[in-house]
């Protein structure tokens, strides 16, 4: 683990055992890469809410202390794709916007382990491939975390607003 991914303060995860994740790993709470835990937390929190703009800078923020090729890389660069997808369809109207940033984002999450840092990466596989034929899949469609669909609140929206 590098010393610069590393965040004893993030929490574990409130269910399961998710990839990159374990109980045993003494540091970052069991994380192995504690800020991209902070990170997707943060960022799947916002998008949530419908802050995809937000949500998307967490992500990307993250994406900067991985080399290409990681799993790491590849799942934050695909959920990039997918805040700034949400953001075209729902802030701009841009259905071919969305598609083309959907597309790309599913060429990233290919190989993501389905549970990975806590997200349901094969559920966002599956309704972003579904948006692709028809965006109002995504109407009230909230991502999974640790089996859960949380929402934003102070602490998210002060993260992001840090990243600027």
């Amino acid at each position: 683990m590098n010393d610069h991914t590393r965040d004893d303060a993030v929490a574990p995860p409130t269910a399961g055992a998710p990839t990159g994740w374990d109980r045993e790993r003494r540091v970052s709470n069991g994380w192995e890469h504690g800020t991209l835990r902070r990170a997707t937390v943060h960022g799947v929190r916002l998008y949530n809410s419908g802050a995809f703009h937000e949500s998307h800078d967490c992500f990307e923020d993250e994406w900067y202390n991985y080399g290409s090729g990681t799993t790491e890389s590849a799942f934050l660069h695909g959920m990039v794709q997918v805040a700034a997808g949400a953001y075209k369809h729902f802030d701009f109207e841009d259905d071919s916007g969305m598609r083309s940033l959907f597309r790309t984002a599913l060429q990233y999450l290919d190989g993501v382990p389905d549970d990975y840092y806590g997200v349901d990466v094969a559920e966002v596989r599956a309704t972003i491939e579904a948006a692709l034929d028809d965006p109002e899949a995504l109407a009230g469609w909230r991502i999974a975390l640790d089996g859960e669909r949380p929402e934003a609140d102070r602490l998210d929206r002060e993260y992001a607003e840090r990243l600027d």
